[in-house]
């Protein structure tokens, strides 16, 4: 694809690869929804990583100000105008927008590495709880709306407040990434690896998604009894 007109990636903010045989340095990330707090803490630290990223929204305005807001080269375009000029597309839109944001996009995003990151939630008088969709997943049901992309799920367990926090130099957490492919799968483990304290662990296939989507409801919990930000670690890996 062309990146004419995305900005160049600095000596001083230069993208580290996969240190077996993933090259980002070439890599335009898009974030769909990344005027969210997620989407937003995930654009932030990607950019401070060295890639070129662009956040999108349903609206150029509302993508520019947040792309404003966190500088580093990132630039901000509509939903669709983000999944034509991105390499990687990183799903972060709220869970009751999933299907029809996908779906609009189907031909924006043929072809292109997809992550989802969201997380099917549902909220009552006992706190979160897991949904399951029809599809098995959110992630799922993303590969069924794009037969033409490669789907893939990573970046679940992550809290939007540490990762908009331009204190913190590091995030401390592993991220689980899923998918059928492991070419594709291999990229997002180099993405995540990217940012300054994340590793990328991969665990498992895509059908193996709604586990790991539903374990933030009890991460959620935990963040409420013990008033945290908590991530995951893998042992012995």
């Amino acid at each position: 694809m062309s990146h004419t007109n995305l900005p160049p990636v600095s000596e001083t903010q230069t993208a580290q690869p996969h240190p077996e045989t993933v090259d980002l340095s070439n890599q335009v990330v898009g974030v769909l929804g990344g005027t969210g707090p997620q989407g937003r803490g995930l654009s932030y630290r990607l950019a401070r990583a060295g890639m070129r990223v662009i956040i999108g929204s349903r609206t150029t305005d509302r993508a520019q100000a947040a792309a404003a807001e966190i500088g580093m080269g990132v630039i901000g375009l509509d939903n669709a105008q983000t999944a034509k000029r991105s390499d990687i597309v990183i799903v972060t839109v709220p869970w009751d927008g999933h299907d029809t944001t996908l779906e609009s996009l189907r031909e924006e995003l043929a072809s292109k590495l997809v992550i989802d990151t969201v997380n099917p939630l549902g909220f009552d008088s006992k706190g979160a709880y897991a949904i399951r969709p029809p599809e098995g997943s959110a992630a799922e049901q993303a590969a069924a709306l794009l037969p033409d992309s490669r789907v893939t799920a990573a970046f679940h367990h992550l809290s939007a407040v540490l990762l908009m926090d331009p204190q913190i130099e590091a995030i401390e957490t592993d991220v689980l990434v899923l998918g059928d492919s492991r070419a594709d799968t291999d990229t997002v483990l180099a993405l995540a690896d990217c940012i300054p304290g994340m590793r990328g662990v991969f665990a498992g296939r895509l059908r193996n998604a709604h586990q790991v989507e539903g374990l933030v409801a009890n991460l959620i919990s935990i963040n409420r009894r013990y008033k945290a930000h908590a991530g995951l670690r893998i042992t012995d890996v």
